[in-house]
């Protein structure tokens, strides 16, 4: 939608233009394939990645080609051959990579089962990067995959120098250093080759006895959404489930790309050779994923064409109320200023889950702290009384004072904008149990509010009098003498006890209105208190009744336990061990695995559909040809037998001619 430079003006409203993208491949009627999460790329301002029911991954170029796409990607999660649950070929979300060595060139793509893959490198034609950053990963290469004493990385390390040489040409001109750019932009170039190998299932860390299953065994249900986030040095991965539990995991170790050879992919180019659009299949590695330990050497993980493992950081229980078999749609989003908070959306409000733990952070920091839990902090419940109104749409803003907002809009049409603190969230909470409070001390120092300072009400400062010589009444008033004790004694009056008025007049004025909240306060808590006592008096014979009548339902609930137990089904003995792994199994089958094998039949029938229509019009193209080339022949052999007849005529006219002149020649032969 073009919300500006292509708008018009109607019935004051304002008509914007829309477009829609791969509306043939999404928007026909005869197609049943599901667009499951639409993302813009964070790299490029025309470039939107669509991944879709049918386990394809596209990437879209808005500013040149709004029907097809630029890129794409098939994605093969299950080796042929090899049997595997329906939910792990249905993919569920997926999530660009950032700012972080070869994350920028990385997608994530999370499966229902959990299970998550990568793929790496994929860079939109055109998309602008930063020259440090691709600086670093191309020196990385050099210094890691070059100089390794294992042929694999060495061959994978050229295979990686040789894409950035070509999708950068400016890292190969030999000057390098002291270079003043700022960005690179992207060249259209794929490997001919070769296609890039979807990397995966990433699993977890082996520390001793630990599973090395990617679904924990604590998150129930399917996984409904996906959240990459760069944390400093860590990439955080979050799984959503719809049991009401998220997942929390970090790499444990730096993306590389990985190709698969012999393996070409399709290419588009134009009338000048340059490279249009690509697509290709990307299936797994058919090596063995090694068990990865953390206390393993670099040679052996950097540059081998392993996944990168995963380390687990917590499983956070969002503790939503039991729902249907469909479990809860959960979404996750990250705050644009505090990249440790995080934000799940689900039909009963907001939560706020707050990192206070980064491994590889911490690591780098230099301090030793220690692991400590996410914390849940309730932001918003659209959830009252026996009313529910969830939300359809939710963003995390920030401003440019540095403030943190958020923005949602509810199904009954109504808008919030809320600010969320940020400045005092991470800071450790220390307490001191010896530490007095000094708000308490305060408070008992002076139970009642200050009201009249203590200097007033201790009274004006007692000034003795000079003494006077025994003659001073004698002395007249208008005299000097008489004037100069008269001014001496108006000014000891006026320092002491005309002063003490007006101060007692100015804080008094000043104090009365203070007074006066003061009162009214007091009055309002009285009142308020007496409405209390009237209310509890009110209830308390409704509380006797309530209790009594407690009483008697448990006594009548403990009768009806004991006839329950007194009945012959009563004492059934428990499911064994065995009987409740095939039950949870039926649960897991039931709950998760008929959705992805109905997703798995519908993307079989469209692709069915496809195909019997590309086949009929292939057959009508066929008979178009052949009865094309029918009426060309019929045209060409009527033309032959014309110019035949043409020929015929032309010959017997001819041959008598040459009667005619051979008759000439006799007659005069015998003329002679």
């Amino acid at each position: 939608m073009y919300l500006y430079g292509r708008t018009s003006d109607k019935d004051k409203a304002i008509v914007c233009r829309t477009v829609s993208v791969g509306s043939q491949i999404y928007f026909n009627e005869s197609n049943l394939i599901r667009t499951l999460q639409v993302a813009w790329h964070p790299y490029s301002d025309t470039h939107l990645g669509i991944l879709s029911s049918d386990s394809v991954f596209r990437l879209f170029d808005l500013s040149s080609d709004l029907l097809r796409p630029e890129q794409e990607y098939y994605l093969q999660p299950v080796e042929p051959g090899r049997p595997r649950h329906a939910a792990s070929i249905c993919p569920v979300d997926f999530s660009f990579g950032g700012d972080h060595l070869w994350d920028r060139f990385s997608v994530f793509t999370l499966f229902s089962d959990g299970s998550v893959y990568i793929l790496c490198p994929i860079v939109p034609f055109g998309s602008v990067h930063k020259w440090e950053s691709v600086l670093e990963i191309y020196r990385d290469a050099h210094t890691f995959g070059l100089k390794s004493a294992n042929q694999t990385a060495v061959s994978n390390s050229n295979l990686a120098i040789s894409w950035l040489e070509a999708t950068f040409p400016e890292l190969d001109n030999g000057a390098m250093e002291g270079e003043n750019l700022l960005a690179l932009k992207a060249r259209p170039y794929v490997l001919f080759d070769a296609s890039l190998c979807l990397q995966g299932p990433l699993q977890r860390v082996h520390g001793g006895e630990e599973d090395l299953d990617v679904r924990g065994v604590e998150c129930e249900g399917r996984a409904v959404s996906f959240l990459y986030n760069v944390i400093s040095k860590d990439s955080i991965l979050v799984i959503a489930w719809s049991g009401g539990q998220l997942q929390i995991d970090a790499l444990a170790d730096e993306i590389q790309p990985v190709w698969t050879i012999d393996n070409p992919p399709r290419v588009r180019v134009d009338s000048h050779d340059r490279i249009c659009a690509l697509a290709m299949i990307c299936e797994l590695t058919s090596s063995e994923i090694p068990v990865v330990k953390l206390d393993q050497p670099l040679d052996h993980t950097v540059w081998l064409s392993h996944p990168p493992p995963l380390l687990r950081l917590a499983i956070v229980d969002l503790a939503l109320p039991r729902k249907t078999e469909s479990g809860y749609n959960i979404m996750m989003f990250s705050d644009p200023l505090m990249p440790e908070r995080i934000y799940s959306v689900h039909d009963g409000g907001i939560d706020s889950i707050l990192l206070h733990f980064l491994p590889f952070t911490s690591q780098s920091s230099g301090k030793e702290e220690t692991v400590r839990a996410p914390s849940v902090h309730p932001v918003l419940s659209t959830c009252q009384a026996d009313k529910s109104s969830p939300l359809c749409g939710f963003e995390a803003l920030s401003d440019s004072f540095g403030y943190s907002w958020i923005i949602g809009v509810t199904s009954m049409q109504e808008c919030f904008v809320l600010e969320m603190k940020t400045w005092n969230l991470l800071l450790p909470i220390h307490v001191d149990v010896e530490k007095k409070s000094p708000i308490s001390e305060e408070w008992k120092e002076g139970e009642t509010p200050y009201i009249i300072s203590k200097e007033l009400l201790s009274g004006p400062k007692v000034v003795l009098v000079p003494q006077a010589s025994s003659n001073l009444r004698s002395v007249a008033a208008d005299s000097i003498e008489g004037r100069s004790s008269l001014h001496q004694y108006f000014k000891l009056f006026h320092e002491n006890y005309v002063e003490y008025a007006h101060k007692v007049f100015f804080e008094l004025k000043h104090h009365g209105p203070h007074l006066k909240r003061i009162i009214d306060d007091q009055h309002a808590r009285l009142s308020e208190a007496q409405e209390k006592l009237l209310k509890v008096e009110e209830k308390q014979s409704g509380l006797g009744e309530r209790i009594d009548r407690a009483i008697q339902v448990h006594n009548l609930l403990e009768q009806r336990l004991e006839r329950l137990r007194n009945l012959p089904g009563a004492h059934k003995k428990p499911l064994s061990r065995a009987e409740r792994e095939f039950k949870s199994e039926l649960d897991h089958f039931t709950g998760v695995e008929l959705d992805a094998l109905r997703t798995s039949i519908d993307t079989l029938k469209s692709r069915l559909r496809r195909h019997t229509q590309s086949s009929k019009a292939d057959v009508l193209n066929q008979q178009r040809q052949l009865s094309g080339k029918n009426y060309v022949q019929d045209v060409q052999i009527s033309q032959l037998k014309t110019s035949l007849a043409k020929l015929s005529l032309v010959n017997s006219e001819n041959s008598k001619k040459v009667k005619l002149v051979e008759s000439v020649l006799k007659g005069q032969e015998s003329s002679r």
